[in-house]
């Protein structure tokens, strides 16, 4: 089965195989939150980060004196999962590894997700599971894109992020999938970030070892989306400038700087997962009735 259609009193959700991808999520009085996914601006809506996040110098993994070639944000994104349970209102998709996932990640996995519809929520469940006979060094990480604006007739301008605690810490800067120090900005102010293109003219802003487990994004006027998460470290948030959509990302793991290499599993941030082990993270995005 190439894709599915999930359907609550609340939501409708469209999933693909390919990447196991939420490629649409609607309200029933036919809102769209989803961003569309145009190919001329940036072609996906949802992707999940796995093995890695960011990207690795030269593109290259290196495990115990091996070299192998690794895409960035990982391959689980651009691969076909298997459908393995389907009902009105959720579905499990799994990867398993193969010969192509072994010439780029000498590991045996399996990483299953299922993404359900719960009452005004979507909820995305990851295990990933250690099938081999060595740790599992792994990154994992969503990438849901929102309609920025969620709504017609809402400035893009009008809109922000409010995290559930205060963020003292300062906030990174990805750059072409590398984390740059030299860009860093000062923390946040009484937990608001205001939304805007030029915050994104420099790429991706990544908020490292969260004190929150949510956030909320809307503006007045607006729907209001919270976006929640168990098992993930960091968030990262990005936009293309010009461009009407806004991606709000749970990280486990996170890049390193453009000069960091050698062994992927001495990375920081590397979960390393036992023979036989398993790994949960979740998130969701929920629909909150205006006060």
């Amino acid at each position: 089965m190439d894709s599915c259609v999930l359907q609550n009193l609340y939501l409708k959700a469209a999933i693909r195989a390919k990447g196991a991808e939420v490629c649409g999520l609607q309200t029933l009085t036919g809102v769209d939150l989803l961003w569309d996914g145009d190919p001329a601006i940036w072609p996906r809506q949802s992707p999940h980060l796995f093995p890695l996040v960011g990207r690795l110098k030269g593109d290259i993994f290196r495990h115990q004196g091996q070299e192998y070639r690794m895409p960035p944000h990982g391959f689980a994104r651009g691969l076909d999962f298997q459908m393995v349970r389907l009902t009105r209102e959720d579905c499990t998709l799994v990867l398993r590894d193969d010969e192509t996932t072994r010439a780029m990640f000498p590991f045996a996995f399996e990483l299953r997700i299922n993404i359900a519809l719960e009452g005004p929520s979507l909820r995305v469940f990851y295990e990933l599971i250690n099938r081999g006979d060595e740790p599992l060094p792994a990154n994992l990480g969503a990438m849901p894109a929102f309609r920025w604006p969620l709504e017609p007739g809402v400035s893009k301008d009008a809109y922000r992020i409010k995290f559930e605690l205060p963020e003292p810490g300062s906030v990174g800067r990805l750059v072409d999938g590398f984390l740059d120090e030299s860009k860093r900005l000062g923390a946040l102010e009484d937990r608001t970030m205001a939304l805007r293109d030029e915050l994104f003219l420099d790429d991706t802003l990544v908020f490292e070892n969260l004190r929150s487990r949510k956030i909320r994004y809307d503006a007045p006027g607006s729907l209001m989306l919270e976006i929640s998460w168990d098992g993930f470290q960091h968030l990262a948030v990005w936009g293309k400038p010009g461009a009407d959509f806004i991606c709000i990302q749970p990280w486990r793991g996170k890049p390193g700087d453009a000069e960091v290499d050698g062994e992927f599993t001495e990375r920081p941030g590397v979960t390393l997962i036992p023979v036989g082990g398993r790994r949960a993270y979740r998130y969701a995005v929920t629909m909150v009735p205006e006060p």
